[in-house]
């Protein structure tokens, strides 16, 4: 494998978002070959040793996962529920370890098909608005709306 920056490594070794992992390596935490890390720093993760905190991590024990979920009404889209906010969390109702992203989001008050995982490169892929996916919502409506409020609703 070619060299790639470290952040990008590291979230593939599931340690977190490459945000997350920018931090990580500002704050002194990683280590390529012994020496210390900065952003911005290269690495091949089949021959070069790198450690966060201490401990070697490894890309090939990394295996994506997708999660297929049915949000109910009233659940948060977000990983973690916001302080003050009694609502359930999507991941207080799923029982599963390390770091998923939620691709999407649903409103509180909506339900629907969302997908978790840890693959950050489909994540990218189908949540950045450079990629213009069509999103279809299915609505019901109470009532029969005007033709002016239709007209709004087209645009």
């Amino acid at each position: 494998m070619s060299e790639e920056r470290l952040q990008k490594i590291m979230a593939r070794a599931n340690l977190g978002s490459r945000r997350a992992c920018e931090m990580i390596i500002e704050q002194g935490r990683v280590s390529v070959n012994g020496h210390p890390a900065t952003l911005g720093d290269k690495a091949d993760p089949d021959t070069d040793a790198i450690t966060v905190d201490g401990q070697p991590i490894r890309v090939d024990s990394y295996t994506k996962r997708y999660i297929v979920f049915n949000k109910p009404k009233n659940v948060l889209s977000t990983n973690k529920q916001p302080e003050g906010d009694s609502r359930p969390a999507i991941r207080d109702l799923i029982p599963i370890e390390g770091h998923f992203f939620t691709i999407g989001r649903l409103d509180a008050d909506s339900e629907g098909l969302m997908v978790l995982t840890n693959d950050g490169e489909l994540t990218h892929e189908l949540s950045h608005p450079s990629f213009e996916h069509t999103k279809t919502y299915k609505v019901t409506v109470h009532g029969q709306p005007d033709d002016e409020v239709l007209e709004r609703w087209e645009q």
